[in-house]
Order: C-alpha cells, then structure tokens, then sequence
C-alpha cells in the first residue's frame, strides 16, 4: 500500500471512529439519563431521532429520490475503491522485460525475487535476507530487508548489495533503473566471554 493510501485509509478510520464513538456515546449517555445540551437533536431516552415530519419532509419533492440515489451511489464507490486499495496485492506479480526484437518477455517477480535474495545472502556477514517487488511491471522498485551478522559495518553490505546483487538483478531484467528501499537489522547475539 502506499504511502498516500496509507494515510488515507488510516485518517478516514480515525474519523469514521471518533464520530461513531461520539455519537453512540452521547446517545447511549442521554438514554441512560444525562441531560444533553439545547442544540442536541436526542432530548431524552423517549425521544427519537428523526420525527415523521423529518422524515417525510421531502419525499414528494421531484428532486429527492435522485439525490439520495446519487449519494447512496457516490458512498457505496468510494467503498469499494477503499476495500479494493485495502485488499489490493502489493506484490508485484511479473515483470515485462525488454528483449530488444520489439516483443518482450515476461519475468515473474517472485524468481526474481528469491535470486535477489539468495545472492544478498552470500554476501560477507550477511545472515538473511528478504526482498519484495513492488511498482508497476515496466517500473518496479524493490524493498530489501538484511539481517547483518554484529561484526558487519553497515556501509559495506549495503555498498556489496547495490554493487552486487541489485546491479545484476537490474543488468538482467534489462531495467534502466532498480531503485530500492533497504532495512538493516542486527541479528541477536548471546554475550561473547572475554578471557
């Protein structure tokens, strides 16, 4: 998911929620006998929301049933676009390789995927890794995760994994560019005893 979606999905949740806790609390608050404000709509736990003149108000104006269609419509896509950018997979599934004769080839981005991953992990000092393909199948970008062994200086297995494994990855896709997002992480290890 990107970042822009991320936050997106994660700021329409808190305001989804905080207005569902505000409302449900206030009325759960008066129904069990708080006094409410002047300007709230719910007076007491008797009362209802919407009285039937609310209610009926506009249903025999012309403009009212397609109005409330259309915003039924207009919620119910925007929805679906959310679970759809929710469900969506961020991986990418293959990767379209230029051949040269002008047809192309087709890569799948999981054999890419564990060769980029095996050659990282024969690098010096590194103990593990993970890589993931992302972007779109002409413009991919990778996320790569090293675990380093604790005598590894950083600098230098990021320098082997751009120098090595993304260069040949890139090299053999026939990509112009592979940018990609790198974590390193230490492995855990015991106490050393000192004699």
């Amino acid at each position: 998911m990107s970042a822009v979606l991320r936050t997106v999905n994660r700021v329409l949740l808190a305001v989804a929620g905080l207005v569902l806790l505000v409302l449900g609390g206030s009325v759960l608050a008066v129904g069990l006998g708080a006094s409410p404000p002047s300007w709230w709509i719910h007076d007491g736990h008797a009362d209802v929301l919407l009285s039937d003149g609310q209610r009926t108000r506009w249903r025999d104006a012309g403009w009212w049933w397609p109005v409330v269609i259309a915003a039924l419509a207009v919620l119910l896509l925007l929805a679906l676009w959310w679970l759809v950018a929710a469900v969506r997979r961020h991986r990418l599934a293959e990767l379209l390789v230029d051949t040269g004769d002008g047809e192309g080839a087709v890569l799948r981005g999981r054999a890419l995927e564990r060769v980029l991953a095996e050659e990282a992990a024969r690098s010096d000092g590194v103990d593990g890794a993970r890589v993931r393909l992302t972007g779109r199948r002409t413009a991919p970008r990778a996320r790569v995760r090293l675990r380093l062994e604790p005598h590894v200086d950083p600098g230098t297995a990021l320098a082997d994994l751009t120098g090595h494994a993304l260069l040949h990855a890139r090299r053999s896709a026939g990509l112009a560019a592979l940018p990609a997002e790198v974590r390193l992480r230490g492995v855990k290890h015991g106490a050393e005893r000192v004699s």
